[in-house]
């Protein structure tokens, strides 16, 4: 026994109760929480399906409790049976005074009827309906207001409720989820108007913040949302050819820089052109002929991280394997030794003092491989040349002479050969990542056209590693393509939408639609909707919720777009 007090007495209800609970005649408080429960006692005549939607969806935590219980209908017929009889004595009574006929009574006789017909034919059953509402605050003061707001609403339901005055302890029990009916304030209902009643409710991404992304098909609010307030900032848009992918893109990339947000475009067919000239964005045109140069062996010289050109060194391994095809591992080492020793000749060690260094270029790696002097070496150096002497020598074997200053910042790469633009993106896509890690801020990367990026292994690899680390520096990548079969068959677009906390999914073809549904766990529903949708509808995914929506635009920022 002695043993058993040393331990003490407390149990797990007394760790989880709060502190105190006053009990005042019209709420009740919590520790720091005031609350306030309503019970309805008045209900519309007539209800249309999901007509408790504007209390569902109110804008402040509620504790709502909906209490039924089936009733028998030989009780019900035999109450039916008397108030018909008693409404009926009324109106006969009233004929016989000479007085004109109560409407309400005549009314509630007819509904009673027919009542009484549906349940005679076992169509209809009969239930006890309690619905109780708790309100949570902060203060008295905020109870007082949503209790205020909240009779508002539920009176523009024809819903007449009252407090529960002198009740608050029961009433608040009885919106817990214990099934702990200590109100008891029941009114019949039938199952039609029971099934009305169900909290049918689409998911709300409605915020006090971010951008206008388009109109809840489902309910029409606005879809107004911040995607850096997500998990990630990540997107994937996927989409058929000619289903509003571009407009959408632009509009978002308008009202980003309205928000303080900067924008950079990978574009490949240099769709985006019109719009940077709209904003005063800068357009960055990759050609033989350009003036823009960017060098892929260019490092981070502003706090540099510990292993910065090791991790270069590996980036140069995947770009190489794009411009040279595959590689044998014999191949691969020499390429890790080709590159140790590019930099090593300019005087470039792990040391950060010596990134302060010029960085070397493609035409140094070019004649290492020569120097190598092996038929390995020879074979890698006959593959670079293309890139050094040859037609693609005026893109990437130069110093790089820009450096991103406009808040909207565009690539356009529709110039190059088809099988330059993976090259091309892969070496943006760094050069971004470089510039990034420098000053962080708030930047969305929009890659256009991802497919380029995705079919090559190591491009692909590469995307997704960039998908996993932009967070870190306050970078939101959107991916989007057209090619969403192929996309969705590789492990890379897999994962890519995986570190994706937004997917947007409009107009599909019926060939890539099951691949979707699969993906990412569509209903019948959806599924037929992505397929039957117009230009700028689709679904809109965010973190766990998702709705069907439809792109829209103000005659301005159409003007500015198209």
């Amino acid at each position: 026994m002695a043993g058993f007090l040393a331990k003490g007495a407390v149990s797990i209800k007394d760790i989880i109760a709060p502190s105190f609970i006053e009990v005042d005649f019209n709420h009740l408080k919590i520790d720091d929480k005031f609350y306030r429960t309503l019970y309805v006692v008045g209900y519309p005549r007539y209800v249309s399906a999901n007509w408790l939607y504007p209390l569902i969806t109110f804008d402040h935590p509620l504790y709502i409790s909906m209490y039924i219980y089936p009733t028998e209908a030989k009780v019900v017929l035999e109450d039916l049976k008397r108030k018909i009889a008693e409404m009926e004595a009324t109106i006969e009574g009233d004929i016989k005074s000479g007085k004109a006929v109560d409407p309400t009574v005549q009314v509630a006789l007819d509904d009673a009827l027919a009542l009484q017909a549906e349940l005679a034919k076992g169509s209809e059953r009969f239930f006890q309906f309690g619905l109780y509402i708790t309100i949570p605050a902060d203060s008295l003061d905020e109870l007082n207001q949503v209790a205020k707001q909240i009779d508002s609403v539920i009176s523009s339901l024809l819903i007449i409720a009252k407090q529960a005055t002198l009740e608050m302890e029961e009433g608040f029990k009885s919106t817990l989820p214990m099934f702990y009916d200590r109100l008891g304030v029941w009114r019949n209902i039938d199952t039609t108007s029971l099934a009305m009643t169900f909290p049918f409710a689409t998911a709300s991404l409605t915020k006090n913040e971010g951008i206008l992304y388009g109109v809840n098909q489902h309910d029409g609010s606005l879809i107004i949302f911040d995607r850096f307030t997500l998990e990630n900032a990540n997107a994937v848009i996927l989409g058929k050819s000619g289903g509003g992918k571009s407009f959408m893109v632009k509009l978002e990339c308008l009202r980003l820089l309205m928000m303080g947000v900067d924008v950079l475009i990978i574009d490949p067919e240099n769709e985006y052109e019109k719009s940077t000239q709209s904003v005063g964005g800068e357009f960055v045109v990759f050609s033989a002929n350009s003036q823009y140069k960017i060098n892929p062996f260019d490092l981070t010289t502003v706090n540099p991280e510990p292993d910065e050109l090791s991790n270069k060194i590996l980036d140069l391994h995947s770009l190489m394997r794009v411009i040279m095809g595959e590689l044998t591992p014999s191949q691969d080492a020499l390429l890790d030794r080709a590159l140790v020793l590019t930099y090593r000749e300019r005087g470039i060690t792990q040391d950060p003092e010596t990134f302060k260094n010029e960085p070397p270029l493609l035409e140094d790696l070019f004649k290492i491989f020569t120097g190598m002097e092996t038929p390995e070496a020879k074979e890698l150096a006959d593959r670079l040349e293309k890139f050094v002497k040859g037609s693609a020598s005026g893109i990437f074997n130069h110093q790089s002479n820009f450096d991103i200053k406009n808040p909207f910042t565009v690539f356009g790469i529709r110039d190059l050969e088809e099988n330059l633009r993976p090259v091309a993106m892969y070496i943006v896509l760094d050069y971004i990542w470089n510039r990034v890690r420098k000053d962080r801020k708030k930047r969305v990367l929009i890659v256009d056209e991802a497919w380029y990026l995705i079919k090559q292994k190591d491009s692909g690899a590469y995307l997704h590693s960039f998908a996993k680390r932009a967070r870190k520096y306050q970078l939101g990548l959107t991916t989007i393509t057209q090619d969403v079969e192929d996309f969705l068959s590789t492990d890379e677009g897999k994962a890519i939408i995986t570190n994706s906390s937004l997917q947007i999914i409009l107009k599909q073809s019926t060939a890539a639609v099951d691949k979707i549904s699969q993906t990412f766990y569509l209903t019948g529903g959806e599924k037929h909707y992505l397929l039957s949708a117009g230009v700028g509808e689709g679904l809109f995914f965010a973190g766990h919720s998702h709705v069907g929506f439809r792109v829209i635009a103000s005659e301005e920022e159409k003007t500015l777009i198209e």
